[in-house]
């Protein structure tokens, strides 16, 4: 009895368990059901949302690249500096024409830290050099060229030193006169501090916005039997014969020294001396500088001649001197100038390409600028 009274209690018992349950399943096949019907909603949506971005990121490219008119003319891509350079050459009289031609030539790249973080530099140190995309800054059409480009022409020959004054197409040539004025050059990464970078071999002019920065990479950029024009590679046409000092000038580098020093890029005099003695043993004249001394004035205390182009590049002075009258002086009764990290250096240069340095005085045509500016002593602690 006991037996048959106890299986009537575990039979309704069982029902409702197995009731239960299977409510249980009902519900939470409903609710994957849910959960599945609602997940493939969502990546229905992100698809959607991801072909919509796609569409208009089409749509602005092919509006971006779509010519205005038939004069081709193209909607430009204004771009932001993300760095500028800190450079020994304070003109661009004397910078040099080519990257690597002074070894000594140094300057500091200085990153915007508000756009580049230090992080962005991690790694470029383990590089001996680097590509520096920059702006042709101080080219005297770049108003013009930015605010109205088609009323903007460029000349599509350059005279070219080489050339000894010849003609070329601009895109043959380095010319800093270009369609989009951009440089591209190449320098020795010396060390890395912070949101700074000290280069050296540098043919960069003090101020010289920077828009990118890349590693140089001699598997790929070094082309082995790269074929050049034969007026290119006569590198001794620039060369001058000897430089040699004054015997009153390195009393006077040492006089200026005292306030250079605070802000300079080299550690002493010495190192300094040997940066002008390099930077002159090409000879940094214009052509026609070369040629006949041209648009100078006397000096009438000591009845010398000052070369007034000394702030041109090669290419302004070319077209200066086409425009002057033939001025018939020896070339070494000229004084030139070099600025150098805010030293004015003078010197002379005799037919034979021979250099004579007579004196440096802290120049007075460069504003000072001294904030912000790194100095070796960063690098020496580091």
């Amino acid at each position: 009895m006991a037996f048959i009274y106890k299986s009537k209690w575990l039979t309704p018992t069982l029902a409702a368990i197995s009731a239960t349950a299977a409510i249980s399943i009902y519900l939470l096949r409903s609710k994957l059901r849910d959960m599945e019907t609602s997940l493939k909603s969502s990546l229905e949506k992100c698809a959607a949302e991801r072909q919509g971005r796609i569409r208009a990121q089409q749509a602005l490219r092919k509006a971006l690249v779509q010519p205005k008119s038939d004069t081709m003319e193209t909607t430009s891509y204004p771009m932001t500096p993300i760095a500028i350079i800190q450079s020994c050459f304070s003109t661009r009289n004397g910078t040099p024409r080519q990257p690597l031609l002074v070894p000594h030539a140094r300057a500091c790249l200085i990153f915007d830290s508000a756009r580049v973080p230090p992080a962005s530099l991690e790694g470029l140190g383990e590089y001996s050099h680097c590509w520096i995309i920059y702006v042709f800054h101080l080219n005297t059409d770049l108003e013009k060229l930015w605010k109205d480009p088609s009323k903007s022409k460029f000349k599509a020959k350059v005279r070219v030193p080489r050339l000894k004054g010849g003609k070329m197409g601009v895109f043959a040539t380095r010319s800093p006169h270009r369609p989009n004025p951009i440089g591209l050059t190449v320098a020795k990464v010396e060390a890395i501090h912070g949101n700074m970078v000290l280069l050296s071999g540098v043919d960069l002019v003090d101020g010289t916005p920077v828009l990118d920065v890349k590693p140089y990479l001699p598997y790929c950029d070094c082309i082995q039997g790269a074929a050049l024009p034969k007026w290119v590679e006569d590198d001794n046409l620039l060369a001058a014969a000897s430089v040699n000092f004054s015997d009153d000038f390195p009393s006077a580098l040492a006089e200026c020294w005292v306030i250079a020093e605070k802000t300079s890029l080299y550690a002493s005099q010495n190192e300094f001396q040997s940066l002008i003695k390099q930077v002159l043993s090409w000879d940094i004249r214009s052509l026609s500088q070369r040629n006949r001394p041209h648009n100078s004035l006397y000096n009438t205390r000591s009845s010398t001649v000052v070369d007034k182009t000394s702030d041109l590049d090669y290419w302004q002075a070319e077209e200066v001197a086409c425009e002057s009258d033939p001025v018939a002086l020896p070339s070494g009764d000229i004084i030139y100038h070099l600025i150098l990290e805010r030293l004015d250096v003078s010197y002379r240069i005799d037919c034979h390409g021979n250099v004579l340095v007579e004196k440096v005085t802290l120049s007075s045509n460069i504003p000072e600028n001294n904030r912000n500016r790194s100095n070796y002593k960063i690098w020496r602690d580091n």
